[in-house]
């Protein structure tokens, strides 16, 4: 029996959907998903298994011209991703001005790698402008295939994945057939309490916020949890705990029962907040977060 294997990089512009694209995909909630820009800060693989196949899946940040360190690290994970993918997934939408950041469509062209086109958000559009975008990006990428899709409501995924296994070439599994991800429980509750923080504070406080695991035990059903959620300036640390500490409560409280959804475990968490002056400009911190060496 011939078996197939390799990685889908999925690469677009902030906000079209790229990590509602990979849940839908993999099954899973790995990639937080918020409307807010950049939530997706790392490459986080997702992987889906068959029994003649293994999708190792990878979810980038969004492209964008970097305003500081932090985002120079962010787009390196973009450069990579153009680099060592099997198949490109290319997510654009309904909403977002054709043509945008021309220098990456055209790094894409000229990969030579196979790309799936998926214009994402069909359902907040109508006919007559899929089929101008369908047309559109036929034109932009010769030879892809594109794909009409809703990754919210699921809608046309299916022929997405059956596209994506007619591409992978003939290889063996580059990962156990048992795993999901690449990455450990820590950085997904991390990146549960990062989702939060998103969803829950305004302007530029999510941006300035990275969170860090200090201890992570299972002990029979129970997960013991500790965090310390960073920022960037004093001022912000007294904007995340919020009155009489109501905000951070509120944030625990949300953070945890997805913790126990995820894990199927009970959650015993801490949150703490530190300041960390200035992260994003300053390497030694960056790469203490685990971000890339510059």
């Amino acid at each position: 029996m011939t078996h197939r294997a390799g990685f889908v990089n999925i690469i677009g512009n902030p906000n079209v959907g790229k990590s509602t694209v990979m849940n839908a995909l993999v099954g899973e909630k790995l990639s937080i998903i918020t409307k807010k820009m950049q939530t997706t800060r790392h490459r986080i693989k997702g992987i889906v298994n068959g029994e003649d196949f293994q999708i190792v899946y990878s979810d980038t940040p969004g492209i964008l011209k970097p305003g500081y360190k932090l985002q120079e690290s962010m787009m390196k994970f973009v450069d990579t991703a153009l680099i060592d993918a099997d198949v490109i997934l290319f997510v654009t939408d309904v909403v977002e001005k054709r043509g945008k950041n021309p220098e990456y469509i055209d790094r894409i062209r000229k990969s030579n790698m196979p790309v799936i086109v998926l214009i994402n958000k069909i359902d907040l559009s109508d006919q007559n402008e899929v089929t101008a975008l369908f047309d559109y990006w036929s034109e932009v990428f010769p030879g892809a295939t594109v794909f009409p899709v809703s990754a919210m409501e699921r809608f046309n995924i299916e022929p997405v994945f059956d596209r994506i296994l007619e591409l992978l070439p003939e290889s063996p599994p580059f990962f156990e057939k048992d795993s999901l991800t690449d990455r450990n429980e820590r950085f997904f509750m991390q990146e549960i309490i990062r989702e939060k923080i998103l969803l829950n504070y305004q302007k530029e406080v999510p941006y300035s916020v990275e969170v860090e695991v200090e201890t992570f035990k299972e002990q029979g059903n129970l997960i013991d949890v500790r965090t310390v959620i960073y920022v960037a300036r004093d001022t912000q640390k007294g904007i995340i705990i919020g009155k009489e500490g109501k905000m951070l409560k509120k944030v625990g409280t949300e953070a945890r029962r997805d913790a126990e959804e995820f894990f199927g475990k009970k959650v015993y968490l801490e949150l703490f907040v530190k300041v960390a002056k200035d992260w994003r400009n300053k390497e030694n911190q960056l790469k203490n977060f685990g971000y890339e060496a510059f």
